[in-house]
């Protein structure tokens, strides 16, 4: 992925087609390529990497924010087709929170201070291993952290409250307090940095090793399980008082 992080009418048209290109087509064209492996043997899972701002936009990406939807489009239209093949091969989005990369020490920033992702913020351990788990069984979406749980819940049953508590809050918090970084400008944007910056960004100590929303989501059958034995336990114990 690449971005700008900049209110809309700032971005020039030739970054915003740049972040889409990389940020969309990327995972067009990267999905292209495994169907062409996975078809013939019609077997296989391809993860795409979403976020939960395919759901809820928010201000400063709008052109991350419009790739992310777009996905989420793409992997619905893809679902329906292999459907409609009887196929085997199995498509999953794993919708992601904030996580702490190093996106947002060479994403191109016009703000004055530097980028950060919107708290609670998570390690990208967290999203690897969910994107790991994504590949070996077979569920349609995945929701790591409670971020996403609540803003995809947000986006369908009250979309003005989450636009109006956005606008409140996420320019400011997509910011620290300090300037941008020596990378920030020009930024990744046009071509890859000069080295590899590896997986943890600079929010190491604000960020969250663990999601317990997401260990729930991957044991929702047996949470599931266990609240139903818990609900007919406690229904049992108020009718033996009753009698």
């Amino acid at each position: 992925m690449t971005t700008v992080f900049a209110f809309f009418e700032e971005i020039e048209p030739e970054e915003y087609r740049r972040a889409t290109d990389v940020t969309y087509h990327g995972a067009v064209w990267g999905t292209r390529a495994a169907l062409k492996r996975m078809t013939p043997r019609d077997s296989g899972t391809i993860v795409e990497v979403g976020s939960a701002m395919a759901y809820q936009g928010i201000p400063l990406q709008a052109p991350y924010c419009g790739a992310k939807h777009a996905i989420k489009g793409f992997v619905d239209s893809l679902r329906c087709e292999l459907r409609h093949k009887g196929s085997k091969v199995h498509v999953t989005m794993v919708q992601l929170p904030g996580v702490n990369t190093p996106q947002f020490e060479h994403g191109r920033s016009k703000m004055p201070n530097h980028p950060m992702p919107v708290p609670p913020v998570y390690q990208p351990e967290v999203a690897a291993d969910a994107v790991h788990w994504a590949a070996r069984h077979r569920r349609r979406q995945v929701y790591v952290g409670l971020p996403t749980l609540y803003t995809v819940l947000g986006s369908k049953f009250a979309p003005w409250l989450a636009e109006r508590y956005l606008a409140r809050t996420a320019v400011s918090g997509q910011q620290t307090e300090g300037p941008p970084g020596p990378h920030n400008d020009p930024g990744n944007l046009m071509q890859p940095p000069p080295e590899d910056p590896g997986a943890h960004g600079p929010f190491d100590e604000i960020s969250h090793g663990h999601s317990p929303t997401w260990f729930l989501s991957r044991h929702r059958t047996a949470v599931s399980a266990a609240l139903a034995a818990g609900v007919a336990t406690a229904a049992g114990l108020l009718l033996a008082v009753e009698r």
